[in-house]
């Protein structure tokens, strides 16, 4: 498992660029030639997932991002990676238009949580149109796990983090965000995913990753993203 990394990217855009700082981050690497290798698509015009999952939008990113990947195959990547757990909905459609492996971040995060002892209900903070896709629902079932998820209300403020703040530029309400995650550990949560890219983000701005509750999905896929292309992970990467 080595080689160069295909990043359908632009999904949303600040959440590539994080991605891409913690791939970097978390190489063990002296010099420039020790990092990566990766083709990076930042291809922000995809249609948006989770409206046309909930069914609010007839625009289908599944074959932007199929054609994507076969783009990213042609110029000789080895794999290909979507920092975007929503678009995992569309993992199937982009994998049979390829040759090469599509990594999902929802499987690598599922694996990782699994593998941590004592843990057997995960909270999880994603978009509706992850929620909706039940893409975790059913790889935490595979894996033995049960999923909470938030309520109503706690969904619309995670809602309003992910599109009214980090996808517009705006600062994000941190205690807000760490209110969902709390009562949901306070429902039986041994662990509290981060499902969306962008909660990345705020995750990555404020180090949200230092309470050993929240797992980060975006975190996830970096560090699985320089094994597979054949790197060393830092000493200090954690996971």
């Amino acid at each position: 498992m080595s080689g160069e990394v295909g990043v359908i990217g632009g999904v949303g855009p600040a959440a590539t660029v994080s991605f891409l700082d913690l791939v970097v981050r978390h190489t063990d690497a002296g010099r420039d030639q020790d990092h990566v290798d990766m083709v990076v698509l930042q291809h922000a015009s995809i249609p948006d997932r989770t409206a046309y999952i909930l069914g609010d939008s007839a625009d289908d990113p599944g074959p932007v991002m199929a054609a994507d990947a076969r783009r990213l195959e042609a110029l000789g990547v080895d794999f290909v990676v979507v920092p975007c757990n929503t678009a995992h909905h569309f993992t199937d459609e982009m994998a049979a238009a390829v040759t090469v492996p599509v990594l999902s971040i929802v499987h690598e995060t599922v694996d990782e949580v699994a593998a941590r002892p004592g843990t057997s209900t995960v909270g999880l903070l994603a978009t509706s149109g992850t929620l909706a896709s039940g893409v975790y629902q059913r790889a935490a079932e595979e894996r033995g796990l049960t999923v909470l998820e938030p309520d109503a209300d706690d969904q619309r403020v995670v809602m309003g983090i992910i599109y009214d703040q980090v996808k517009a530029g705006r600062p994000a309400d941190v205690d807000a965000l760490r209110g969902v995650a709390g009562r949901l550990a306070d429902r039986g949560a041994d662990v509290v995913v981060l499902g969306c890219t962008e909660l990345s983000v705020v995750a990555l701005e404020h180090d949200l990753l230092a309470d050993p509750l929240l797992v980060d999905s975006l975190d996830v896929l970096a560090r699985r993203t320089v094994v597979r292309s054949g790197h060393r992970l830092r000493d200090d990467a954690t996971g």
